[in-house]
This record gives C-alpha cells, sequence and structure tokens, in this order.
C-alpha cells in the first residue's frame, strides 16, 4: 500500500518578524455625520458636543480632530445625554431603562470615554437638564425621584403629586390628574429650587430643602417644554397648540393664574406643537426667541422647521430632515447680564446645522466637520494620496469661492484640547452621488473636512430645469422660510447619478462617467469660464444587429456656452450608445486618452483631438439583459433562476455518473471511486470550480480598464497599450500609436489588438496591473517625467496580473505565458470583490518597504498576497459577509489603509499597515472636584413612558 507524505512548510522566524514590521489590522475612525442621531448635548465649560445615535453609540466632538466615541453594551437607543458640567462626565438614558454614566479617562498619554456606572430603572425615566450632584427624574404618574450621582444612589427625596395637590386651589383639580411630567428645570440662581412642569399646564416652583411649593402657575393649555429667563425672574412655557407664554415669578404672589404675554406665532388656524423653546437675553435689548415646531398644521405640517424670532426680524430655517434637538452657545459666566447668543447648533436627523446669531441676517456656518457624506446618494468612491501642494491649494481656493465662509470660525466653538497630527501627506477622499455631484474631502486627519463640490447636471438638460420656475413663482412670503441645510436625498434625475471616476492629479485633469453613458472630461482652472462643451458619440455596438436598446434615454446637453465657475471645468463629453451605465473607466494624462466601458463594450477616446480612437463590442449574442438597461431587470428574475438551476444540475450530473449494478465493470469503478476519495482526502483541498456558461447574460459587462507602457508586441520594443477585462473573463490587450507632445494634433492614436486571452472558468475580471522587470506596479503618468517616481525596470521582462473573482494569475509578457497563481475560490472558498496594489512600508525602518495584493472577498474577510510571487501573508476579518453595501463599497489606499461604508453617512477607516494609521490622538483635561455639591441635574419623562413603580 502506498502512503502519502508531504512535507509541511515551517514558518521563516524572519520573515514572521518582516509581516509583523509590515503588517497589522486596525478599524481606526469613522468619518462622516453619526447614522441616526437621537440626543445631543453641549457642555459649555469644556466646549465640548455629545451626540448620541439609536445604535447605542455616543460620539463627543471637540475642535477638528478631537473625537471619542462610546458604545453601550446593549444596543438600545440613547433617548437623552446631558454633561455634567465642566467634569467630562456624561449621564445617558436609553430606551431600555436603563442609565449610565461616562467619564472621559486618560489613557496611554490619550482620552478615552469609559462606562463607569449605570442603573437600572423600573419605569422609564427621561433626562432634562444638567448639573453635578442630583439626578431628578420626572415619571409619568407626575412623581420626580433622585438620585446621588455620581454613584446613581436613589434618594429617599421622591415628591409625588398628592403633595403637590394640596397647594393647588379647588376650582384648577376639576378631579383630573395633572399628568405627565413634562420639564424640570433648574433655578438659574438658586439650585434649591426646581421648575416642574406638568402635562396639564400646572407648573410648580419647588423648594428642595423647605420641602414646600414657592409657586403655582396654573397653564391651562397643554404642556410641552419650558425654559427659564436668566435672571431667574420669569420663565416661558410651550404649548400643544403652537404657541408659548412667559410667566413672571412673583414671591409676593405665589398663585398666577396668567402669563405676562401668550402667543401663537402662526396662528390664527390650528398649528402643531412647539416642542421645545429657548429664550435668551441680548444686551440690543429684545430676546432672542428660538423654537422647533408650531407650523400651521393644514398647510405647514409637513415641514421640519425652527423658528428665530427678534423684535421685527423673524425667519423659519426649513430643513429637510427632522429637528431632534437643539442648543445656543452662549455667556454662561453668572456675573454677567446677558446671555448674548452667538451661535445656534441644531442636530437633524441626516445633518448638523450651524446659524451664526451675532451676524445680521443669521446666516449658515459651515461645519469643520460632520458634514453629511450623504447629502446625495454615495454611487462610488475615490481615494487620491500623496496630493501634489500646487493642486491641493487649487482645489482649495476653488471651494472657498463656491463657499466664502469655508474659514469662518466662531470663538466659542473652538475646544480647548491638543490635537496630535497623524499624517504628514494630504490625501483626498473623492464621493460621487447620485445626483451627479463629486465631493472632495480632506482626508489627512480624523475627521473630514470639505473642501470643495463639482456638479455635473449645469451641462444636461434635465428634468428639475423646467420645475424651478414653478417652484420660485409658487413660494408663499408667509411664513418667511428659509432653506437650509445640504442634506438632498431627491435628485432630478436619476441618469445623473456619478458611477466611475478617474484622477491624474498631476495634470488636475478628473473623468467621470454616469448612468446614461455619459463620460465627461474636465480640466481644473482658476478663472471663471463661459465656453461650449464638445460632444462626441461612441457607437459601442458598431452596427451590430438584433440588439435594440430598451432601457433609458440619454441626458441631452445644453446647447450654447455655460457659465462655470473656477474649479474643475468639462470641456468634452462623450456619449456612449446605447446609453447604458459606464461599468469602467480610466485616464492617461500624458497619453491625452480616456477609455470607458459599459454592458455593451468598450471605447477609447483621444480628448485632445476630440476623435474616438476605437470601439469594441463585447455583447454574446444571448446578452438579452444588457439591452434593457437597470429598471427592466426585474423581469428576468425568473429566467435567471432557471439559469442557476440548470448550472447546478449540470454540475450534479457532470460530477457523478451513473453506475450500472449488473455491469461487471461496476465493482472496479466502485474500487476507483474509494480511490479518489482517498486521494482526495491526501492531496490539499481544493473546491471544485464549475465554468461558467459562454451565454450567462451580461457577459460582456466591462469590468476594468488599463493603460501601460509595456512590451506586447515583441520582448524588445515597449510601448503603449490598454487593457480591457469583461464579466465574461475576456481580456483585450491593444498595442497604441501614440504620437509624440509635439504631434499630439498632426497625428491620431492608433489601437491594434495585441492579444486576447480568455480564462478557463470564464469568472468575471475584476482587475488588471501590469509590473515592470522587477515585479512592481508601473507608476502613474507624468510621476517619472517630473522626477517624483523612479523609473520602470525597462530591461527585465514585464509581466501582467490578471485577477478574476475566482484566482490570481501573473503571465509573462509578451508571450502571455502562465507564471503562476492563487486559486482564492478552490483555497477559501469566497470570491474576490475588491483588490488594490498597496505599498506597506515596515516600523523598523522607512528605507524597507514591499507591495503586496490587497484583495477584499465577498465573505468580508481581507487577504494580503506578496506580488508577484502571490503568496499569501496575512488575513484579517474586516467586514460582516452580510453587509453587502459595506463590501461593496470599499476603497483601498496606495499606502495600506481602506475606507468602507458603515451606514448612508459614515465611512469606517481602517488601516493594513502597521506604520500608516490615522486614528484620534487627543487629549482633553478636565479637573473633577472632590465635593460634588454645588449644581444638580433635574430630568423628566416622556408622555408615552409607563408609570414607575415606585409610586405603587
Amino acid at each position: 500500500m502506498m502512503k502519502f507524505r508531504f512535507r509541511r512548510q515551517g514558518n521563516d522566524p524572519h520573515r514572521e518578524k518582516i509581516k509583523q514590521d509590515l503588517f497589522a489590522f486596525n478599524k481606526t475612525v469613522e468619518h462622516g455625520f453619526p447614522n441616526q442621531p437621537s440626543a445631543l448635548a453641549y457642555d459649555p465649560k469644556l466646549q465640548l458636543m455629545a451626540i448620541g445615535t439609536k445604535s447605542g453609540a455616543i460620539k463627543i466632538y471637540g475642535a477638528p480632530g478631537v473625537e471619542m466615541t462610546g458604545l453601550h453594551k446593549d444596543t438600545a437607543a440613547v433617548t437623552q445625554i446631558h454633561f455634567l458640567y465642566g467634569q467630562g462626565r456624561i449621564l445617558s438614558l436609553l430606551d431600555d431603562n436603563t442609565i449610565h454614566l461616562w467619564e472621559i479617562v486618560q489613557r496611554e498619554n490619550r482620552s478615552h470615554l469609559v462606562e463607569v456606572h449605570s442603573f437600572n430603572l423600573p419605569g422609564r425615566p427621561g433626562i432634562e437638564s444638567t448639573s453635578c450632584d442630583l439626578l431628578a427624574l420626572g415619571t409619568e404618574g407626575g412623581g420626580v425621584h433622585f438620585l446621588e450621582l455620581p454613584t446613581l444612589t436613589l434618594l429617599n427625596k421622591s415628591l409625588f403629586q398628592d403633595e403637590i395637590m394640596q397647594s393647588i386651589p379647588e376650582e384648577y383639580k376639576c378631579g383630573k390628574s395633572l399628568g405627565p411630567v413634562e420639564s424640570l428645570q433648574q433655578h438659574p440662581q438658586d439650585s434649591d429650587k426646581i421648575l416642574i412642569g406638568y402635562s396639564r399646564g400646572l407648573v410648580v416652583l419647588w423648594d428642595l430643602n423647605s420641602r414646600h411649593v414657592d409657586n403655582l402657575f396654573l397653564g391651562k393649555q397643554q404642556l410641552e417644554s419650558l425654559v427659564w429667563e436668566r435672571s431667574g425672574n420669569s420663565f416661558v412655557s410651550s404649548h400643544s397648540d403652537g404657541g408659548y407664554m412667559v410667566w413672571a415669578v412673583s414671591s409676593s404672589n405665589p398663585c398666577t393664574h396668567d402669563p405676562i404675554s401668550s402667543t401663537i406665532p402662526y396662528g390664527p388656524f390650528p398649528c402643531k406643537a412647539v416642542n421645545k423653546i429657548l429664550w435668551r437675553t441680548t444686551e440690543s435689548g429684545s430676546p432672542l426667541v428660538l423654537f422647533s415646531g408650531g407650523m400651521p398644521r393644514a398647510s405647514y405640517g409637513d415641514r421640519h422647521c425652527l423658528t428665530i424670532l427678534q423684535d421685527s426680524s423673524h425667519v423659519t430655517l426649513d430643513f429637510t430632515s427632522r429637528v431632534i434637538d437643539f442648543f445656543t452657545i452662549h455667556c454662561t459666566d453668572k456675573d454677567k447680564e446677558f446671555d448674548d447668543p452667538s451661535a445656534l447648533v441644531v442636530l437633524l436627523e441626516e445633518e448638523l446645522v450651524v446659524i451664526d446669531l451675532q451676524m445680521a441676517g443669521w446666516p449658515t456656518v459651515p461645519a469643520p466637520y460632520l458634514a453629511p457624506l450623504h447629502s446625495s446618494a454615495i454611487t462610488c468612491s475615490c481615494h487620491i494620496s500623496n496630493v501634489p501642494p500646487k493642486l491641493w491649494e487649487r482645489v482649495i481656493s476653488a471651494g472657498q469661492q463656491q463657499c466664502p465662509l469655508q474659514n469662518y470660525e466662531v470663538a466659542e466653538l473652538k475646544d480647548p484640547t491638543q490635537k496630535l497630527k497623524t499624517s504628514a501627506f494630504s490625501p483626498q477622499v473623492l464621493c460621487c452621488h447620485e445626483d451627479g455631484t463629486v465631493r472632495f474631502w480632506d482626508a489627512s486627519g480624523v475627521s473630514l473636512k470639505p473642501l470643495y463640490k463639482l456638479s455635473t447636471a449645469n451641462i444636461f438638460q434635465t428634468d428639475g430645469d423646467h420645475n424651478d420656475s414653478l417652484t420660485q413663482a409658487g413660494e408663499e412670503e408667509w411664513p418667511p422660510f428659509r432653506k437650509v441645510g445640504c442634506f438632498d436625498p431627491y435628485s432630478d434625475d436619476p441618469r445623473l447619478a456619478i458611477q466611475k471616476i478617474s484622477v491624474c492629479k498631476y495634470s488636475g485633469k478628473l473623468v467621470v462617467a454616469g448612468t446614461a453613458g455619459q463620460v465627461i472630461v474636465l480640466v481644473l482652472s482658476d478663472e471663471k469660464s463661459d465656453h461650449m462643451i464638445d460632444v462626441a458619440t461612441v457607437d459601442l455596438l458598431q452596427d451590430r444587429e438584433g440588439f435594440t436598446w430598451k432601457g433609458h434615454d440619454r441626458l441631452p446637453p445644453k446647447s450654447g456656452s455655460v457659465v462655470f465657475a473656477p474649479g474643475f471645468q468639462p470641456v468634452v463629453l462623450v456619449q456612449c450608445m446605447p446609453p447604458a451605465a459606464v461599468t469602467a473607466v480610466t485616464l492617461h494624462a500624458e497619453w491625452n486618452l480616456i477609455a470607458f466601458g459599459t454592458s455593451h463594450g468598450f471605447g477609447l477616446f483621444d480628448y485632445h483631438r476630440r476623435s474616438p480612437v476605437l470601439a469594441r463590442c463585447t455583447l454574446h449574442p444571448n446578452d438579452s439583459l444588457a439591452m434593457e438597461g437597470p429598471l427592466s431587470r426585474v423581469k428576468s428574475l425568473k429566467k435567471s433562476l432557471r439559469q442557476s438551476f440548470r448550472r447546478i444540475r449540470k454540475s450534479r450530473v457532470s460530477g457523478k455518473k451513473r453506475v450500472v449494478v449488473n455491469s461487471p465493470t461496476s465493482k472496479v469503478q466502485e474500487a476507483n471511486a474509494q480511490l479518489a476519495e482517498h486521494d482526495a482526502e491526501v492531496t490539499p483541498v481544493q473546491r471544485r470550480i464549475e465554468p461558467r456558461s459562454a451565454d450567462d447574460s451580461l457577459s460582456g459587462v466591462v469590468r476594468c480598464l488599463c493603460f501601460a507602457d509595456t512590451f506586447l508586441r515583441d520582448g524588445t520594443h515597449h510601448g503603449p497599450t490598454m487593457w480591457a477585462g469583461t464579466n465574461s473573463g475576456s481580456v483585450y490587450a491593444y498595442a497604441l500609436d501614440v504620437p509624440s507632445q509635439e504631434k499630439f494634433s498632426e497625428q491620431s492614436v492608433e489601437a491594434l489588438l495585441g492579444k486576447e486571452i480568455q480564462l478557463m472558468h470564464r469568472a468575471p475580471v475584476v482587475s488588471i496591473a501590469v509590473l515592470d522587470g522587477r515585479g512592481n506596479p508601473l507608476p502613474e503618468p507624468y510621476e517619472v517625467s517630473r522626477d517624483l517616481a523612479k523609473a520602470p525596470d525597462m530591461q527585465g521582462s514585464h509581466s501582467v496580473l490578471i485577477v478574476s473573482e475566482e484566482q490570481f494569475k501573473v503571465f509573462m509578457l509578451p508571450k502571455v505565458s502562465a507564471k503562476t497563481k492563487f486559486k482564492l475560490t478552490a483555497h477559501e472558498g469566497c470570491r474576490v470583490r475588491k483588490v488594490a496594489l498597496s505599498n506597506f512600508t515596515s516600523v523598523s525602518s522607512e528605507e524597507y518597504s514591499e507591495n503586496a495584493l490587497v484583495c477584499l472577498t465577498n465573505l468580508g474577510d481581507i487577504h494580503v498576497f506578496s506580488v508577484p510571487a502571490l503568496r499569501p501573508q496575512v488575513r484579517y476579518d474586516c467586514i460582516r459577509k452580510e453587509d453587502i453595501s459595506g463590501i461593496a463599497s470599499c476603497v483601498f489606499t496606495k499606502t495600506g489603509q481602506g475606507f468602507y461604508l458603515i451606514s448612508p453617512s459614515e465611512y469606517e477607516r481602517f488601516s493594513l499597515s502597521a506604520r500608516v494609521i490615522t486614528e484620534p490622538l487627543c487629549r482633553v483635561d478636565v479637573e473633577r472636584p472632590h465635593d460634588l455639591s454645588a449644581h444638580r441635574i433635574y430630568t423628566k419623562i416622556n408622555r408615552l413612558l409607563k408609570k414607575i413603580k415606585w409610586e405603587n
């Protein structure tokens, strides 16, 4: 009997040490706006803002770069959060009846947010205001209970409705309950007194020491919220009828029946409730009144509004998402007489808006961070490493002209914390959106800072153009609405959506491609321009018969000249026909060429001469889906299911032949089968991969394109080439005849098919990259000519790395002979979704680095392979396999980092490099007094919450 023995390859200690110095996986920071925010708090002393979310997260923000995150153990929504003034402590209330105390602590010379105490509540209270040593809980039953801070210990000081009812006049009782406690507010001048507001409308000023009612305010309208005037001589109540009342507090009048004033700003017709109101005094005289809600129910009941009133000035801020909470930045020094608010901060469901309250007209302040990445739905993204300083300055300049207040700062928004720099270069993230915009972000630090916005909608005639005049004509003067914020979930035309993007950071050229087959070449300009855009059409079907496009129409370009602001300005519009979504695009600025692909084929275009060079149809005769467009593919669901079941049956039949029992050879076949099973156990495990059928739908989709200066025709002469990979595993390589820079205008570019490769299993080609004689990736255009990178090795044999969904394979050039491969699907049981070539620098020495192939699979794990040997180096779990959108949105950088969407509004940043890590390194210095006896916290309960058990 033969025995098989395989020698296991041992780990090389030296190589393991090198890998430790090169690779390390860390999830470092979350960029963007918190998903589903539910609570807001602000500490005016530390100048820190906190946001709670429905997923149980608490995020603290200070100056740009100062960020901390805490996550509750249980995934429960944060309903309210409050700072303990100046102590770096936060109270959070969850919807699972728990209260949690968090502290900012110092570890390893940086600040962290850590949970230190929690308290389980038998009922469901809610928190209202902010202080330090006493926590008051209002209940639906009308009681108020007290907890000691910071220990969260229940005290025997509970206040019930019975004690309050004894002081109420008989004519006001009417046998009715006072209702839930809607609001609790500490007296601004006397911390031993609290204002208690009940849902029925009664407001009580309660003395904690004497346990006595100082004042009664007999309101008759359902109460929503309370706020003190700074001196404590009056307070303001807001109500369910859309109005607010001002009440005077006087020791000589313990029972007040009527307010000083009562106002319904948007009456007399029925209005929605004023959910929250703030009253701020100003040195100029008239107070500033701010409230949310209160809109006329019939006309504007569906609007999300916040109103600002002062004298005759009246503005109704109209938002596109729901108002969660808001606060003002104002003077909190008790020795000062006035509030003098400087800014209003509004937390909305989809963005954060800051309003300057000191400038005339109350303009919006551009946020230095927390700008909504998803102002329009993100369709694709791109990362640019090591942006040249000149391009960086030009992009910033263009952005500042778009928004003159980009560098605006409010003094009170600054934070006395220290930010530690994490990187010395200036990378950018480009987010492409459904509305045809491209937004540039500064990704060099912890917080993404908006730099510049490019819009492509202005060069087309869209459906939204016809509605602008009608919208403007129909606007009413009352209420005085003002659209605020940049979140806009609606697109004028879905065909505007950007699908692919390519950038040359050295020449300032940009190519964007959209859903309707539009490919736009843009050039960065520092001056305003008014010019016509050249339009060219490329027919990718090449007059092939039997195909009829059933999808959407092309976007008609505007006729005549168009005015463009400084920034990226379009020079050429290339329209693919049929107008299907562009699936791949690439740019080579040094050769003045762009390549693009759709589900029908690919094209090559010379944007200098404004002429097409090549058009190749990749359609299979059975590619019916490619002619229907994205909106018609639902019809083919049954067909796709039938084809899938046919492949399954085919694989079962082909993999196992039926054995005839009575045949004399059946025993031999059984023995052979047993031997095959034995061999399978001994040899390394590889999953069987069935070849894909050539007539699969959408087999002609172009998945990737690339340019390279390499050897294609022979081994002695190198030159420009273009490579294209399709969904059916086909690779096309073209040799290009590109004239010199001096003869660009005289000679045209020519393309000749040099090689055509068909992968055995017909798996979709995800990426193509050419490697030089040393196995290094070729430099980008202009890098060598401008001495920004080493010249590639043109002496040794070049190779091409072709990555399909199932395997990686390196072919030698120009013969295209296989050199090495790694069968990812056969070995790991997963498929390739995203790949990139990254450079990893050692922690031990800046002089040592390695190029590696980084791969994200459909299971959400990341594999790193050596190049060109394709040896596995490390593997990390990164994204949940169920998170399909996260996997699809992942982008790798050239320095071993990556981004992926964890929600529609947030990017998770991670690092695979042990050296290049971008994470929050900040320190918040706080002083916590040992004797916490100066202030108190008061809280309320929501009306819909259950009665607390303490009252039984």
